[in-house]
């Protein structure tokens, strides 16, 4: 290898003798280097050689190897597999053989079950041995019940073994009912609907649950029955039905007759409870009697029937066991409480705060009478709803109160107005006696609110005014009104004594009262109040006698009230307005109707138009006169009713409009002749002399003069209706003189233009009656 090495650079160096000696230096390095590696290559390839031997060797024992393998999994795969496919198809198939041998194996153990369970019911039924024979029913069904869940597997003797499961369990409720028929025997009156005193005398319980006294059976009879009912899940519904009797016959009547009494009797073979009727009984039995009387009824029936123990019915029951009482206490006790407290407890209630110290005896009674229930397990423990509903004893106070006076109100406010009362400032009204606003415990009033003892109220150092300046005027009010406003009074002073819940409620109660009236009585009453004078002027003073005592009512009261109220809220000026609105739109209603009937009756003298006409004159002396009856009616009607001056302003404004009409009518005549004007002026001279006379509010006719003569200042157009009577009789000079130039007496009264107008329909057109008119601007 060296001396090829050498041999090529000699040739190098000969082939490149061009090259400067510098280069051919450098190459000479390279070349060395290059001879270097080579060496190095030479010795790791001689030691790589052996290597490459041995893992030749072992790749030639690998393919052997492999071949063998190969030869061995197609000896597998011919051989083998095929007699593993044999062997599992031969296991899949005894598999499915044993499934099928299992299923008709169960399936006959449990056809075996099912008809060993019905031997043995119907063996343990003719022994009456009824628990047993009801569990081996129960098994039966299970058994079935199996059966018929299997699916894919159908049988028709299924339908069969269903049909006598049926046909089993019939027969055992059937001989379990007679059993219970014998057990329990009601003898009821002959018609079952009657709740009457005489037909629940007659009813009857007879419990056939005593062990007869020559054995000694471990299970008593009842306890039997009872279990096995439960078992075939029959006892719900016999309890159900026992329970709706107990209610009808025994329980609710003796809530609903106080004179019943439970007569309990022993006798060797049964229990019987019956009832006794008690004479001179009251109208309602108190909570702690009919709280005896069922405490008595319930510990015979708990004796002798319902401290049966039975076992919890179904799968899954609960662990223990559960006694007759519990269940039935289930089925009835809603019901019974509902009764109860309806009932019973609901008139026990107070009617007067007074009394609701009293009432802790009966809160007392119900808490006796539910610990007695669960003491017989009749109850649950956290069962307290009678117990609740007597210890809320001032809501139920409270409710029952202002039912009783909304009740109370509404039936004055229906009965009739027709009767009322005389109201004077001075009488004395049936009002309950308000205690010392400062005396107790309540918010002392202050300084300015209290009242003068003479009853007179100071103004300044020298006048007082009269100790009526702010009373009612006199008048005449409903008696029913009279007592509403007394009920009012009642109820406030009651609600004073209360709890605050109650008072506020009471006091809430007085205003619905009040705005109850302003609902009822203009409808309840509508009808009389637009036909019959009288009634609406009576409604009208209702109105405002009410108002009146609306302003002062809430403040009586708000220094005695819960501090709820005394803040100002307990107030009922609020509603003054409305019923001063409402008085007086039904008495203008009434005005405006008796406006109308004075209007239509004066329609019909022919616009008092050719009095010489005796037809005409005649027609219109009638109207007059219709007028005037209708005036004096009206006058009666309202006479004593009304205070006095709104009667003298009611008579006065139609007294007005009647002569309005009539001055109007005249006016606008356009001929006047002397005999016209003469009967004219008789007819007017009829208004003035009796139309005063319909002016007598008071039943005193000396006193009613007074009013009489002071006909003008109620009727607006009295002197205009004198005046036009001086100008029926007068020349042309004298009304020109009651002219007097725009500043007479006739200028106050009539325009100027009306003045012509009747210039020239009484007189002729002359040169006089030209200068009057001239002097008439």
């Amino acid at each position: 290898m060296a001396a090829r090495a050498g041999s090529l650079v000699a040739a190098v160096l000969a082939h490149s003798g061009r090259l400067d000696k510098e280069h051919l230096g450098a190459r000479v390095g390279r070349l060395s280097r290059r001879g270097e590696v080579c060496t190095m290559i030479n010795k790791k390839y001689s030691e790589f050689l052996p290597s490459m031997q041995s893992a030749e060797d072992l790749v030639a024992q690998v393919e052997g190897l492999s071949s063998n393998i190969d030869l061995l999994k197609a000896g597998i795969e011919n051989e083998v597999q095929r007699d593993l496919n044999v062997a599992v198809a031969e296991f899949t198939e005894l598999k499915q053989q044993l499934e099928r041998d299992t299923l008709v194996l169960s399936v006959l153990k449990k056809l075996q079950e099912f008809d060993s369970a019905i031997k043995e019911c119907s063996s343990a039924l003719q022994e009456k041995q009824y628990v047993t024979a009801a569990q081996q029913l129960e098994q039966a069904r299970s058994s079935l019940r199996s059966l018929e869940s299997r699916r894919g597997f159908e049988l028709k003797i299924l339908k069969a073994l269903g049909t006598e499961l049926t046909v089993q369990t019939q027969n055992m409720i059937y001989h379990l009912g007679e059993e219970w028929q014998k057990l329990i025997v009601w003898k009821l009156p002959p018609s079952k609907g009657s709740s009457s005193l005489e037909a629940l005398v007659l009813s009857e319980l007879h419990l056939h649950t005593l062990p007869p006294q020559d054995e000694d059976a471990a299970v008593p009879p009842v306890a039997a029955v009872l279990q096995a009912l439960a078992v075939l899940g029959e006892l719900h519904s016999k309890l159900k039905d026992f329970g709706q009797l107990l209610l009808q016959y025994i329980l609710k009547p003796l809530i609903s007759h106080p004179s019943l009494e439970p007569v309990p009797e022993e006798q060797p073979d049964e229990f019987i409870l019956r009832f006794r009727s008690q004479e001179l009984a009251l109208d309602e039995s108190s909570p702690m009697e009919v709280f005896d009387k069922m405490k008595l009824v319930f510990e015979v029936l708990h004796k002798y029937l319902l401290n049966v123990s039975l076992e919890q019915p179904g799968e899954g029951r609960k662990e223990g066991r559960v006694t007759l009482a519990e269940l039935l206490g289930e089925l009835i006790w809603e019901e019974l409480s509902d009764s109860l407290i309806h009932n019973c407890l609901v008139n026990s209630i107070p009617t007067n705060s007074s009394k609701l110290e009293q009432y802790k005896e009966v809160i007392e009674s119900t808490e006796e009478f539910e610990k007695a229930l669960k003491k017989m397990q009749f109850l649950k423990e956290d069962t307290t709803a009678l117990l609740k509903y007597a210890c809320n004893v001032d809501s139920h106070f409270a409710n029952k109160k202002c039912q009783d006076v909304i009740m109370a109100a509404r039936s004055l406010m229906t009965s009739e107005i027709h009767n009322t009362v005389k109201i004077t400032p001075d009488s004395s009204v049936a009002l309950p006696e308000l205690p010392d606003p400062g005396s107790g415990d309540h918010v002392e009033v202050p300084r300015a609110c209290r009242l003068l003892h003479d009853g007179t109220g100071s103004v300044g150092s020298e006048s007082r005014l009269s100790p009526f300046t702010l009373c009612l005027p006199s008048c005449r009010i409903s008696c029913s009104v009279q007592e509403l406003v007394q009920l009012a009074y009642h109820t406030l002073l009651e609600a004073t004594a209360s709890t605050d819940l109650c008072c506020v409620q009471l006091f809430d109660c007085v205003r619905n009262i009040f705005q109850l009236f302003c609902e009822v009585v203009p409808t309840y009453h509508r009808e009389n109040l637009q036909k019959l004078p009288q009634l609406a002027a009576i409604h009208h003073n209702n109105c405002m006698y009410i108002g009146h005592h609306l302003l002062t009512l809430g403040h009586q009261f708000r220094y005695r009230s819960t501090s709820v109220l005394s803040n100002g809220a307990a107030t009922f000026v609020d509603l003054v307005p409305a019923f001063r609105r409402l008085g007086m739109e039904c008495f203008l209603a009434q005005m405006r109707v008796q406006k109308g009937e004075i209007l239509e009756r004066l329609s019909s003298a022919r616009n008092f138009s050719n009095m010489d006409d005796e037809e005409n004159y005649c027609a219109a002396n009638k109207a007059i006169k219709q007028v005037l009856h209708q005036l004096r009616r009206l006058g009666m009607v309202w006479q004593d009713v009304l205070p006095v001056n709104v009667y003298c302003k009611a008579m006065g404004a139609l007294l007005n409009t009647a002569l309005a009409e009539i001055v109007t009518r005249i006016a606008a005549l356009e001929d006047i002749s002397a005999e016209d004007a003469d009967r004219l002026y008789s007819l007017c001279r009829i208004m003035v002399e009796e139309g005063p006379q319909v002016f007598t509010p008071l039943l005193d006719k000396d006193k009613n003069k007074k009013y009489q003569e002071e006909v003008p200042v109620y009727v607006q157009k009295w002197m205009t209706f004198k005046e036009l009577m001086i100008i029926l009789q007068a020349n042309l000079q004298e009304i020109v003189d009651q002219w007097a130039d725009g500043k007479g007496p006739l200028a106050e009264e009539f325009s100027a233009a009306e003045v012509k107008s009747l210039i020239r329909a009484l007189f002729q057109n002359t040169e006089r009656r030209a200068a009057a008119l001239a002097k008439i601007k």
